[in-house]
């Protein structure tokens, strides 16, 4: 039997995969979920929607001089002025992403971390593939937003149809937007930045903000969005790309305001969620005064921790090449401490052009899953799980429908959860025993 479902996997993958150069563990089953995760996951995709929708009017209301002029220099940092007033003239004033994606960590009592909100997220095609495939093995799976959610969450989007736009820098996760693509039918194609030409067509953006400068047509693409002629999405906001705001929501200084955008249960749910963090900025602090929960006045003092108290995580915040697939992350209590304290240094040398962040460390629980190992054996992965729930974001601007989550179980020795060659990435069910 687990031959055959191990075959059905492989035979069912497109012609031409779904990553390039990528592979990934199979298993002979989706990942269970609780009846109380899923509705839990099912409540944080509105959550996350008001979370962005606060974070730009904090970020327009900086820009406006009713809040301080600190949060809008830090978040234009680093960013070319055509792309920040394209971003700022009238036609997109009100624009978000229209897909959201959180990082979920899993922790001991069904507990949950954010570590991030990827504002140009793979996998969607992967995810979707993965639970249409697993349904048709086993109807019996109760997949996670239903075996078509993905598709007909990413259609929904754009009723006309739409021009998936794939940079060069994003080239690994073309052919799972081909696949995505292809199950939409004609009315969407997948097309190259570097020969894309704006016209009257939506546009689904799959490339970073960073990336613009290596597109040649890229001044096109900001003229025509500064003139609200190019529909595209995710907006063409830089400041919405910042791993910063999760570190922001805890701010001192920010605390009424974000009392004020997010009211009762909204905000108490992502205090529970977000780790404490913090911006990496060098700027000197009062002699009374200490970093936050640190109780040192430096940030080099942060440098020279020792591993018991580095049980924190250093990332790029944005607007970089390496900020995004854990290309710049550092986990403080898995380095040695002369690299801790070199990643420190780098973070600070790299304020205000591209500034860091830091985060609390979570440590996620410790589970077991089925994959098949290399023979097409049944193995059980003693592993650590993130799950990425895929939300789409209705036309009304207030709908949030949650299309699948993806399931990402890694061996449990390593400190970074990610899609890698030893991980098992599989769709999510319900488990109806819980």
């Amino acid at each position: 039997m687990a031959g055959n479902v191990l075959d059905s996997l492989k035979n069912a993958l497109p012609a031409g995969g779904l990553f390039t150069g990528m592979e990934w563990r199979f298993s002979p089953e989706p990942y269970p979920l609780t009846k109380k995760m899923v509705k839990r996951l099912e409540t944080l995709g509105r959550r996350l929607l008001l979370f962005q929708r606060a974070c730009d009017e904090i970020y327009r209301r900086s820009h406006k001089g009713s809040l301080p002029a600190w949060i809008r220099d830090y978040l234009d940092a680093g960013k070319p002025d055509s792309l920040l007033k394209a971003a700022h003239a009238r036609p997109n004033k009100d624009a978000l992403a229209r897909i959201i994606r959180p990082d979920l960590l899993v922790l001991p009592d069904e507990q949950l971390a954010l570590t991030e909100i990827d504002s140009v997220p793979g996998g969607i095609g992967l995810t979707a593939w993965l639970g249409k495939t697993y349904h048709d093995l086993d109807e019996a799976w109760e997949i996670v937003g239903s075996p078509t959610g993905m598709v007909d969450g990413f259609g929904s989007l754009f009723p006309s149809g739409a021009d998936i736009v794939v940079s060069k820098e994003s080239s690994d996760y073309r052919p799972e937007m081909e696949w995505i693509a292809g199950q939409l039918g004609d009315g969407f194609r997948v097309a190259d930045a570097e020969n894309y030409a704006p016209s009257d067509r939506d546009a689904y953006r799959f490339f970073e903000l960073f990336d613009l400068p290596n597109i040649p047509p890229s001044s096109k693409f900001v003229d025509a969005y500064r003139n609200g002629d190019f529909s595209i999405t995710p907006p063409m906001k830089p400041w919405l790309e910042e791993k910063m705001w999760l570190a922001l929501f805890w701010s001192g200084p920010l605390r009424a305001i974000w009392e004020r955008s997010l009211r009762g249960a909204h905000r108490k749910a992502l205090e529970d969620l977000i780790p404490y963090g913090w911006v990496i900025d060098p700027s000197p602090i009062p002699h009374h005064a200490a970093l936050p929960r640190l109780d040192v006045q430096n940030w080099d003092d942060v440098g020279g921790f020792s591993q018991a108290l580095r049980q924190l995580v250093l990332k790029r915040s944005g607007f970089a090449e390496d900020a995004w697939g854990s290309r710049s992350v550092s986990v403080g209590h898995d380095l040695p401490q002369q690299e801790w304290a070199a990643a420190m240094q780098r973070a600070l040398a790299s304020y205000p052009e591209a500034p860091f962040v830091m985060q609390e460390f979570r440590n996620a629980a410790i589970i077991d899953h089925p994959y098949f190992d290399e023979e097409g054996a049944v193995q059980t992965m003693n592993g650590r799980v993130r799950l990425c729930p895929y939300y789409f974001v209705e036309a009304d601007g207030v709908t949030v429908n949650l299309g699948g989550v993806l399931a990402t179980v890694t061996p449990s020795d390593k400190k970074v959860i990610h899609g890698m060659r030893d991980a098992v990435m599989v769709p999510c069910r319900i488990d109806h025993r819980s």
